[in-house]
């Protein structure tokens, strides 16, 4: 099994500190989510989006799509960001797991998500589902 759990990436941790990524719903950085398949090898250290083993499909585009950017924001003393979900409309496909990545700064990698078991869609709407925008369920919290 190639995917082994949800990762924040080790490079996009150092990679805030630098300012290399912008999360600002207005102005901010593009963020893209790629499907990948069992066969995908990624974790902690991952450090960019790649084609290998990127998941194919009727109406599903290499590199994946865009996300929307939920303007980061703070509670108590975590600050946190998330996206809009995702809809995959009208595609034929099965995916393991996601990479999310910036793709406005040379594709570095952000988060790993593990699906927990291949999902497959013929037909129909393949979707992420972010979890609640808040200090304890965000896709990006920092405490």
């Amino acid at each position: 099994m190639a995917f082994t759990g949800n990762f924040m990436c080790t490079s996009f941790k150092k990679e805030l500190l630098e300012a290399t990524h912008n999360f600002s719903a207005s102005g901010g950085n593009s963020f893209k989510l790629a499907l990948y398949t069992n066969s995908a090898s990624f974790t902690a250290s991952t450090t960019a989006y790649t084609t290998s083993n990127e998941a194919s499909g009727t109406n599903y585009t290499a590199g994946g799509a865009a996300l929307t950017n939920i303007a980061p924001t703070t509670t108590g003393t975590t600050a946190f960001t998330d996206f809009a979900d995702l809809t995959f409309s009208n595609v034929t496909i099965t995916a393991r797991g996601a990479l999310i990545y910036n793709d406005t700064n040379s594709d570095k990698s952000v988060v790993v998500l593990d699906f927990g078991a291949d999902k497959t869609v013929t037909t129909g709407e393949f979707k992420i589902v972010f979890p609640t925008a808040d200090a304890t369920n965000a896709i990006i919290r920092i405490a």
